[in-house]
C-alpha cells in the first residue's frame, strides 16, 4: 500500500516539475487533443495536486496513524479532493478570470472618444488617438459631418468602415469656451 502512495506522490511531483519546465512545449504538442474531454476542474495543475496530495496524505496516514488500509485510502482521497478544490477555487479559477486582452475589434470603436492628432479636413483624412486600457491606438479618420476638425479637438467615433473611422467633434468644449 505504501508503494502506491509513494508512486502517486513522486509521480505527481514529477509531473508538476516537468509541466512547469516544459509546459509550453508539451502543450503545443498536445494542442487541442483533449479538448473533447475537457472538464473545467480537471486542469493539469489541479490533477497533479490531487495525485500528489493523495500520495502524501496516504504516506503520512500510514506512518503516523493506526488506521486500516481502507480507512487510509478513504481519508487520503477526501484530503486530496479537499486540497484540489481549494487549489481550483483559490488559484485556477481566479487566474482564468484575470486574463486581459490588449486586442480590440473595429466594431468596438463607434462611441469611443478620441483626440485629433493630425487635423482632419472636411474632405480628406486626418488621424485620431483613442485611449484603451492597454494603451493608445492611432486611426486614420475622416469627418463624418464634412467639417474641418483641428488638432487637439475631442471627437467621438460615429462609424468605422474600411479601416477609416468617421468622427464628429464634441461641441461641449466649444460651448464651454463661448460661455467664458
Amino acid at each position: 500500500m505504501e508503494v502506491l502512495f509513494w508512486s502517486c506522490f513522486a509521480g505527481g511531483a514529477l509531473f508538476a516539475l516537468v509541466s512547469a519546465i516544459l509546459g509550453d512545449v508539451v502543450g503545443s504538442w498536445l494542442d487541442g487533443i483533449f479538448d473533447a474531454f475537457a472538464v473545467d476542474f480537471l486542469k493539469p495543475v489541479v490533477t497533479a495536486s490531487a495525485i500528489t496530495t493523495f500520495g502524501g496524505a496516504g504516506i503520512l496516514l500510514i506512518r503516523y496513524t493506526h488506521l486500516g488500509s481502507f480507512a487510509v485510502i478513504i481519508l487520503a482521497i477526501l484530503i486530496s479532493l479537499s486540497f484540489s478544490a481549494l487549489i481550483y477555487f483559490a488559484y485556477v479559477k481566479p487566474m482564468e478570470n484575470s486574463e486581459n486582452s490588449i486586442g480590440y475589434s473595429h466594431s468596438e470603436l463607434p462611441g469611443k472618444i478620441g483626440e485629433v492628432t493630425v487635423p482632419i479636413p472636411s474632405k480628406g483624412f486626418g488621424e485620431i488617438m483613442v485611449k484603451f486600457v492597454a494603451g493608445n491606438t492611432l486611426h486614420t479618420a475622416a469627418s463624418w459631418d464634412r467639417r474641418d476638425i483641428p488638432a487637439g479637438a475631442l471627437v467621438v467615433i460615429v462609424d468605422s468602415k474600411d479601416g477609416v473611422v468617421h468622427v464628429t467633434e464634441l461641441y461641449e468644449t466649444e460651448l464651454k469656451k463661448e460661455m467664458v
